[in-house]
Formats: structure tokens, C-alpha cells, sequence
């Protein structure tokens, strides 16, 4: 019977799309069953499903989602875009602007509970954009996401205090599990 067909660590990073580190953190947080065989871990499919549709009757239920302005890097492939639908498919309101200065517009207008920027935006710069975000709402949590990364936009944005800066790679496991970390989530 496949509901009660037991999968490996391997099985459930690429069952449930996320990285080692959620796993275990899953498993710590008692989310998720688990069965320890030696140095190894099983999980049970239907035990994971149940816990997939608790999450997404969480979600359903949830009176507002988490918003997220995106304002990311043009690399020609439109970044920005499949970067706001894999948040939105993760549950979080996300929409995404063409330049610096649309996101600041937005985020006057609507507000945002993340912000996620590129350093090299059209009309103003990813680190203006948080500068001129944080006059606005000092508490508001940033990511930066680049492929320009130098070490001095590093200690820039460190010094700004953003709350994650990615680089290549760009991963959805990676971009979630840093929005959730933002959000304290």
C-alpha cells in the first residue's frame, strides 16, 4: 500500500522541497513523525500528506497572509516575476515591482511586512530603496537577493541590517527558508 510506504531523509528533502536543516528542525518540533533506525531517519508518506494538509488547512483559515514586496534584479529573465508566484505559491501575499522607485511607492501606499530587493535596480539603487524603506518603517525586515555582490554592498547592507543577502545559487528552498527566518517565521 503507497500511504504507508516509508521514505527516506533523501526522499522527504525532494517530497516536501526543503532543505536538511527544516527537516530536522521539523522532526525536533515534533511537526512531523519520524522513526529513527540507527543512524538514519524514516518517515511515513501518510504521516507527511497529513502534515501537507494541515499546513495548507492552516493556511486557508489564516485571516491575512504575510506581504511581500519584490524588487529584484533584471537578469532578462524577468527575476522578479518567478520570484513573487514561488512566494505566492508558499502562501504569502507577493507582488513584484520593476524598479527602486515603484517599490518605494508601493510600500508608502500599501506597506509590506518584507521587503526583498536586488543592488541594481532601475530609477534607484537596492540599497537607496532600503535607506528611504527604513525612513518610512524602521522595523521592516529586508532581504537582498543579487548576482552583483561585492563585499562592500555586504557590509552596506549589514550595516543597514538586512536580514538575509543571497546570492547565486538562487533556490526557492533558499529564498523561502529566508523569508520565513525574516518574518519569524
Amino acid at each position: 500500500m503507497l500511504d504507508d510506504a516509508f521514505l527516506t531523509t533523501d526522499d522527504v528533502l525532494g517530497y516536501l522541497r526543503v532543505n536538511l536543516r527544516t527537516v530536522y528542525r521539523l522532526i525536533k518540533a515534533g511537526k512531523i513523525p519520524a522513526v529513527r533506525v540507527g543512524r538514519q531517519w524514516r518517515f511515513r508518506k501518510s504521516d507527511l500528506d497529513a502534515w501537507l494538509e494541515s499546513q495548507r488547512a492552516g493556511r486557508a483559515t489564516a485571516v491575512t497572509r504575510r506581504r511581500v514586496l519584490v524588487a529584484a534584479e533584471d537578469d532578462g529573465n524577468g527575476t522578479n516575476r518567478p520570484l513573487a508566484g514561488a512566494l505566492a505559491a508558499a502562501g504569502y501575499e507577493a507582488e513584484a515591482v520593476a524598479d527602486g522607485r515603484s517599490a518605494l511607492d508601493r510600500l508608502r501606499r500599501d506597506g509590506a511586512d518584507l521587503l526583498i530587493t536586488g543592488l541594481r535596480l532601475p530609477v534607484m539603487d537596492g540599497l537607496a530603496v532600503i535607506r528611504e524603506a527604513r525612513r518610512t518603517d524602521p522595523r521592516l525586515p529586508v532581504i537582498i537577493v543579487t548576482a552583483f555582490s561585492s563585499e562592500a554592498s555586504a557590509i552596506e547592507a549589514a550595516n543597514l541590517g538586512v536580514a538575509g543577502y543571497l546570492t547565486p545559487p538562487f533556490t526557492t528552498a533558499r529564498v523561502l527558508s529566508a523569508t520565513a527566518r525574516a518574518l519569524g517565521e
